[in-house]
């Protein structure tokens, strides 16, 4: 063996390590973006608090394709990429979040405070939650979403009586026996959900640059799509229950 092989192989290893572990610190950069999320919060800045929570959700989105692709899991086997993405996505969709929605003045006064230790609570439940998917790849229950939550609260402002109304319900659904879309994993009518979701990313980006307030037009094609993303399969199962 060449003398020069083994030091490259060596240099070779060592560099797919560094890059494998620079994938966690990809995923740990979300909940820096997390704290600059809450900073904007704490100012009642909120547009710029959904900014960072979106960038947030990029991150997420593609820490995991970068994970598998660098093979992180083998080449790291002492840093949990799993445990890693759940501490990072509790603090990014429902502990600023939730912080949003209590400090708000969306919410009755009284009421905002528990409802606030509600979502933190159902949220950080339904995250242990071994059964938080399907074997289809759905959600189970009202998947902790709690930054698209707060979003369309912003956007929609509804009196607090109603904006009350939804949180609560909204925290029961997390324990309730309902489906919902994964908008990347399901395979039904993949290609309808992707392009919802992608007409829904582009018209959030508008509301977000008219300080959350874009029209008529905009906000109710923002209602379609997550009316579509919440609700599509249990009236896909309703559908076929009345079939049968």
């Amino acid at each position: 063996m060449d003398q020069g092989t083994e030091p490259q192989q060596s240099e070779a290893k060592r560099g797919r390590r560094i890059a494998a572990f620079s994938v966690h610190v990809f995923t740990a950069l979300g909940a820096g973006v997390a704290l600059l999320a809450l900073m904007e919060a704490v100012r009642e800045h909120w547009p710029a608090m959904f900014w960072w929570l979106g960038i947030a959700l990029v991150i997420d989105g593609v820490d995991g394709p970068m994970a598998r692709r660098l093979d992180v899991a083998r080449l790291q086997p002492n840093w949990s990429g799993d445990v890693l993405d759940l501490v990072v996505d509790f603090v990014t969709y429902v502990f600023v979040p939730a912080y949003a929605i209590a400090a708000s003045g969306l919410l009755w006064p009284l009421a905002a405070p528990v409802l606030g230790v509600g979502i933190a609570v159902s949220g950080a439940l339904y995250f242990a939650d071994r059964r938080m998917k399907s074997d289809d790849n759905h959600f189970r229950g009202f998947p902790g979403l709690w930054n698209l939550a707060a979003f369309y609260l912003f956007l929609l402002r509804w009196p607090p009586a109603a904006s009350t109304l939804a949180v609560a319900v909204l925290i029961a659904l997390t324990f309730m026996p309902f489906h919902v879309v994964h908008p990347v994993r399901v395979a039904r009518l993949r290609w309808v959900t992707l392009s919802l979701v992608g007409a829904g990313i582009a018209l959030v980006v508008v509301a977000l640059i008219d300080d959350l307030e874009p029209g008529i037009a905009v906000t109710s094609a923002l209602c379609a799509i997550g009316l579509y993303v919440v609700g599509s399969d249990s009236a896909i199962r309703l559908v076929r229950s009345l079939k049968t």
